[in-house]
């Protein structure tokens, strides 16, 4: 709740204009209106935070200590591509913020990847990315050398 009232006071204190009608019976609907400012609110942030770095992740926990399999698995296979150095945001810190990723990205699950601003998926879609390929590809796309190829030549 207190994240939403900063949302609530971020938005109308930034200037966004708040229309209120009334409704047929006289009733104001002054929450609607608090939901919809901070829901743009916290779109518009999302949007920036996906933006800001290379790799982030929206996960239950931190990556130190993953609060559930599917952001744990997400983990690990960023580490065994040693990808470390990510931005990850802890869902179960913040209601609004668990509830505005979903939305934001039409996802209905948590964890989520995101790389250069652009959703990827969430644990499932990783995990295939990474046992077909295509998450070595993706990672040197963004100018991140996945650990797998030089494991992969040591080998040889």
């Amino acid at each position: 709740m207190n994240s939403l009232i900063k949302s609530t006071a971020r938005c109308l204190w930034s200037g966004a204009a708040v229309f209120v009608p009334r409704q047929a019976d006289g009733r104001v609907l002054l929450a609607s209106a608090r939901f919809l400012c901070s829901a743009a609110d916290l779109q518009k942030d999302l949007g920036d935070m996906v933006k800001k770095d290379k790799v982030v992740v929206f996960m239950k926990g931190t990556p130190v200590q993953p609060m559930c399999g599917f952001s744990n698995a997400v983990v690990q296979i960023l580490r065994m591509h040693g990808v470390d150095n990510y931005a990850a945001y802890n869902v179960l810190e913040d209601q609004d913020l668990r509830e505005g990723v979903k939305l934001f990205s039409n996802w209905p699950t948590i964890p989520q990847v995101y790389f250069n601003g652009e959703f990827v998926g969430g644990c499932d879609i990783l995990l295939q990315m990474h046992q077909n390929g295509d998450l070595v590809e993706e990672l040197n796309k963004l100018g991140i050398h996945s650990a797998l190829l030089d494991a992969e030549k040591e080998s040889k």
